[in-house]
């Protein structure tokens, strides 16, 4: 298990903070369950500066490839992550909420232990749609009712199960 990065994120700011690593998606537990396996991993970089209006900002980028599984056929579904994210550091809750209000940019609390690998697992986990999938064709599953020889007619079947009886016949 690797060693996780943590962060006072208002002091991080303060020194112009900047921060390149990798991160296994082994290590991103929260994923586990959107993935159809855990090879690879994701890059990211993070750094901390102010604004013209002298407020605390973030900057989140992460790039990387991830294979979801697919809610149609439940095969291997590649996706390209390429994020950039900026976050407005808040004092407190008041703060908070003032600045949620505002649709602008997004708002986090300031905390003096920010777990930078949680941070980027939720931005990866708000980027993916709700249910991933092949584009309309690509599934294996119509890949292989598509195929030049299976003679079934999938058009024509106006009950779910002619289709399995259709394949019956078929063996």
């Amino acid at each position: 298990m690797s060693v996780r990065f943590v962060i006072d994120s208002l002091d991080f700011v303060r020194n112009a903070g900047i921060r390149r690593d990798k991160i296994p998606l082994l290590e991103l537990t929260r994923l586990h369950d959107l993935l159809y396996d855990h090879a690879g991993e994701v890059t990211y970089q993070i750094c901390g500066y102010f604004d013209d209006n002298n407020k605390p900002i973030l900057c989140l980028e992460i790039t990387g490839t991830i294979n979801l599984c697919c809610q149609r056929c439940l095969d291997k579904l590649v996706q390209n992550i390429d994020l950039q994210t900026f976050l407005l550091l808040t004092e407190n809750e008041a703060e908070l909420d003032r600045n949620n209000e505002d649709d602008t940019m997004d708002a986090i609390l300031a905390v003096p232990d920010l777990d930078v690998w949680s941070l980027i697992e939720e931005e990866i986990i708000l980027s993916l749609s709700i249910s991933s999938r092949h584009p309309d064709g690509m599934c294996k599953m119509h890949k292989l009712l598509s195929n030049e020889n299976n003679s079934i007619d999938v058009s024509n079947l106006s009950h779910p199960f002619k289709a399995l009886a259709a394949f019956k016949k078929i063996k």
